[in-house]
């Protein structure tokens, strides 16, 4: 699942239904001022609605009540028996059909023109519930038997918090390329060469079938059937609801490209977690292009939060996350340069001495270089001024 700002605010997934072009739009653009919600998608009837339904992921519907055909009210009643927690704010210009809104357990309704004080208001209200409801769902979490799946630093595998015990460690690797390949269809012979490169084919084979079996049998132990398919000679590997480190990191990125005061906490949360290259410690030379790509997710991540907390002048966690992009990117000059301008701000220039000769003797010691011009000259300009 994918998380949920925790301590601050929820950032709300929404749609909004209204006949009105000019009320639809603006809507739209109310709500994403906020900076809390992401309008997921909008629709000017309810028959595009319904069609499309299913296939969305929201938490909140804003819902025009006076349309031709099919009324919000109506709209309301389908919508909450396809998904019982979504919340209901009904928008209309209409006062009288308040009661008949929270007859229908909407969370809140809107009298047009929407006014941003009255919105603020009832998103603040959908966040608090929100946030109780995901604070009962914690307790439930914990006992659960979700699957817990760690890629960061050493593959890793949980179930009702206990470490997976794996038949062979050939079934734990190919349980792993499959979460990295996660619902895509992966050649059968692909699978082989990669798994049993050096062993003569029909062995291979009988060794890819049995670990297969294998794996099949702890997916069912966990409360996974059905979730490993095969068809026309490819495996799919299919999960529902379950954590993972790397795809969280991942999706995150995806979905919130900006660093922004409603998104600083997701992201602290998910560089937290990183703890290490993606299966690192594993040895799974098939591993390697996966971790790049990540790795450049996490540096471009790293520097806009950066970036952030300079904007609003947060220096204790400017400095620490400075260092933890130096730590992940050990031979960027441009990471050195900016955490020792940090500390000639902070008037501590001795801390900046130190880092310089530990960069450059790091890379005098493993790529047999000297640091460049700029980063020699901020150096030198430090010596000047002491």
């Amino acid at each position: 699942m994918f998380p949920t700002l925790k301590g601050g605010n929820f950032i709300i997934r929404a749609i909004v239904v209204d006949d009105e072009p000019l009320a639809l739009k603006h809507m739209e653009i109310k709500l994403s001022e906020l900076g809390t919600v992401e309008v997921v998608k909008t629709f000017l009837n309810v028959g595009n609605f319904l069609k499309k339904m299913k296939h969305l992921n929201f938490q909140v519907a804003f819902l025009d009540i006076e349309m031709p055909g099919f009324s919000g009210l109506d709209l309301a009643e389908l919508i909450q028996e396809q998904f019982k927690d979504v919340y209901i704010v009904f928008v209309t210009a209409h006062r009288d059909y308040a009661v008949q809104a929270f007859e229908l357990n909407s969370i809140d309704y809107l009298l047009k023109p929407i006014m941003k004080e009255r919105l603020e208001k009832t998103v603040t209200r959908i966040q608090e519930q929100l946030r109780v409801n995901d604070n009962s769902s914690s307790t439930e979490q914990d006992i659960s038997s979700k699957l817990r799946v760690v890629c960061f630093d050493e593959f890793a595998v949980f179930s009702h918090n206990e470490p997976v015990k794996w038949k062979t460690a050939k079934v734990k690797e190919l349980f792993a390329f499959l979460v990295t390949n996660i619902n895509t269809y992966v050649n059968r012979d692909f699978l082989i060469d990669l798994l049993w490169p050096d062993t003569e084919y029909q062995k291979a084979k009988i060794l890819l079938h049995t670990s297969i079996s294998h794996l099949r049998k702890t997916l069912d132990s966990m409360g996974y059937s059905g979730s490993l398919t095969f068809s026309n000679q490819n495996y799919t590997l299919e999960l529902y609801d379950f954590q993972c480190d790397a795809i969280e990191l991942e999706q995150t990125i995806a979905m919130y490209t900006s660093v922004n005061h409603n998104t600083i906490q997701l992201f602290e949360h998910v560089v937290q977690q990183y703890s290490g290259d993606y299966m690192g410690k594993n040895g799974y030379k098939w591993a390697a292009v996966k971790n790049q790509n990540i790795r450049q997710e996490l540096l471009w991540l790293l520097q806009k939060m950066i970036d952030y907390y300079t904007d609003n002048e947060k220096l204790d966690k400017k400095q620490h996350y400075l260092q933890i992009l130096l730590t992940y990117n050990p031979y960027s000059e441009h990471a050195l340069q900016q955490l020792m301008r940090y500390y000639i701000t902070v008037s501590n220039r001795g801390d900046a001495v130190n880092v310089y000769h530990e960069f450059k003797n790091q890379l005098q010691e493993d790529l047999g270089i000297s640091p460049g011009r700029a980063t020699t000259e901020l150096y030198e300009s430090i010596l000047v001024t002491n």
